[in-house]
């Protein structure tokens, strides 16, 4: 039995779950949220958990400097073989680093980034402060730390959509359900990551929503064609302007929690 539970899961989560309409618009809200709080380039981002490289090879090409930390051998190999495509510039920004999230702090060899991001690794941890606690060691003094998680308050929205009434009742009160690759998954809320943030000297400067009206309209049986170019941009624009404004944020299935470190 393999001992990287991603081995089994890179091929779908890679191939399939990033190509949908769903992952371009997870990729593309997130990019404009983080440009929103962002240092210019070249300041240097690390992505812990960054899997393939989604949200941060984009950083990549427009000049960041990137280190991705991930404990999948397979996710690494994946992101890789991604990472062959970028422009030779844009590859030369880039550092891979195969180690757990929680043991961040020795695997950069104690070095501070300007930015930190951790996006969809809360979630698959039955307790985050360990984790969040190392994303915050490696932040520098007045650097970011990024958290994107799945948001407890919405955990009705998709057994309902999938007409699981029983499912959605049960899930009012709820902060775990088997996410959309299978796997066991725990949410949080916006207040409680704050709290736990600001125990480690990050204190929250914004929180953004993430996936709103593509979770309606995906798990209530539509339809979404990724090839579709001109609807996915509109769809897209949509969310990213939801996410940024209330009630439409707090109903998002996922939040995107930025903080500012404040140690000296």
């Amino acid at each position: 039995m393999s001992s990287d539970p991603w081995a089994s899961l890179a091929d779908r989560f890679v191939d399939e779950a990033y190509t949908s309409v769903k992952g371009y618009v997870r990729t593309y809200v997130m990019h404009q949220q983080l440009l929103e709080q962002l240092p210019p380039p070249p300041a240097a981002v690390l992505d812990v958990g960054g899997g393939a490289g989604h949200q941060s090879f984009p950083l990549a090409r427009a000049g960041y400097d990137v280190t991705l930390l991930d404990p999948s051998a397979a996710m690494l190999e994946k992101a890789r073989q991604r990472l062959q495509r970028l422009p030779g510039e844009s590859r030369r920004r880039v550092t891979l680093v195969q180690a757990d999230g929680e043991r961040a702090e020795d695997a950069v060899r104690g070095r501070r980034f300007a930015a930190v991001l951790c996006h969809g690794v809360l979630g698959y941890l039955e307790q985050p402060q360990i984790l969040v606690e190392q994303l915050c060691r490696c932040t520098a003094a007045g650097g970011l730390v990024s958290i994107m998680t799945g948001n407890s308050r919405t955990m009705a929205v998709r057994p309902a959509l999938e007409r699981r009434w029983q499912d959605a009742l049960a899930s009012f009160d709820a902060s775990t359900a088997i996410g959309v690759l299978g796997v066991p998954s725990r949410a949080d809320t916006v207040e409680e990551l704050g709290e736990l943030l600001r125990t480690h000297d990050v204190e929250p400067v914004r929180w953004y929503g993430v996936w709103l009206f593509v979770d309606w309209l995906e798990f209530s049986g539509a339809e979404l064609d990724p090839t579709d170019s001109e609807q996915v941009a509109a769809m897209a624009a949509v969310e990213l302007e939801a996410g940024r404004r209330d009630p439409y944020r707090q109903l998002s299935r996922a939040f995107h929690l930025v903080g500012r470190n404040g140690s000296p």
